[in-house]
């Protein structure tokens, strides 16, 4: 790695997380007159929040849709698969890292197994082997361990740019961001990244728009609840009805059929 990636990706990391503790700081001093009530001790900024949410609605309608829209067209499909799996290959790295945090050994071990596997046969994480002998992915990040470790998870924010997460979240993701090889490997695939994580994300923010009577509650609503199932391993039952009930799925891409 030539010393200008080696600056870039430092510098990328350490915006990301100065980005994330200064979008805090603002939504504490611009937030903190706001009344609790019984009924928003999750959400006791909501009104910094939804501005936010707003925001973020405009950027991604203005420029991250459009961009990802182009991608989904002109990339073929084997492609986007292929860009999916290379990214969620490198992010297992981050799963085996918290396994031992969170002591789970034996579900680190298979991930750790699932992460070599991928890297040599799979080419690099480009294809998924590990899926094809029953290897499924496993879901753990900071934010996980911290909750194992007995943090709360503190009030829900809505971050410009990258959206919902908590107090806990916070650091969570600035230190999955560090641990992360992909952060190092170069700006521009970055961004290819991402442009594929909100292509993938289209029919989700879809449903969101067209089904959700209240989009920012419904959001709300959905991230807590993945959170909360994330961090008890399942365990958690929602408190708030059925009609916000997410099931897990299998984000791989899938075919455009709108071509």
């Amino acid at each position: 790695m030539s010393n200008n990636q080696q600056n870039f990706a430092i510098n990328m990391s350490a915006k990301l997380i100065a980005s994330l503790i200064v979008s805090t700081i603002l939504c504490l001093n611009g937030c903190a007159t706001t009344p609790k009530t019984a009924e928003n001790e999750k959400d006791p900024y909501e009104n910094f929040n939804r501005s936010v949410y707003k925001f973020n609605d405009k950027v991604d309608g203005y420029v991250a849709k459009p961009i990802s829209d182009g991608y989904r067209y002109i990339t073929p499909q084997f492609i986007q698969t292929g860009v999916y799996n290379f990214y969620n290959n490198l992010k297992n790295v981050n799963v085996v890292i918290n396994d031992a945090l969170q002591a789970k050994f034996s579900q680190g071990a298979q991930d750790t197994g699932r992460l070599a596997l991928n890297t040599t046969l799979g080419l690099a994480g480009i294809f998924d082997v590990a899926k094809n002998i029953g290897w499924e992915q496993n879901e753990e990040d900071f934010d996980q361990t911290l909750a194992t470790w007995g943090v709360p998870s503190g009030s829900y924010l809505v971050i410009p740019i990258f959206g919902p997460t908590t107090f806990r979240g916070v650091p969570g993701a600035a230190f999955d961001t560090a641990a992360n090889p992909a952060t190092y490997v170069g700006g521009a695939v970055n961004v290819v990244s991402l442009i594929n994580t909100r292509a993938n994300a289209d029919g989700a923010l879809k449903f969101i728009d067209e089904a959700a009577l209240d989009p920012y509650i419904f959001t709300r609503e959905s991230f807590l609840q993945w959170r909360n199932n994330l961090a008890t391993d399942g365990k958690y039952q929602a408190s708030y009805g059925p009609d916000l009930d997410i099931e897990t799925e299998d984000n791989t891409p899938k075919k455009d059929t709108n071509k």
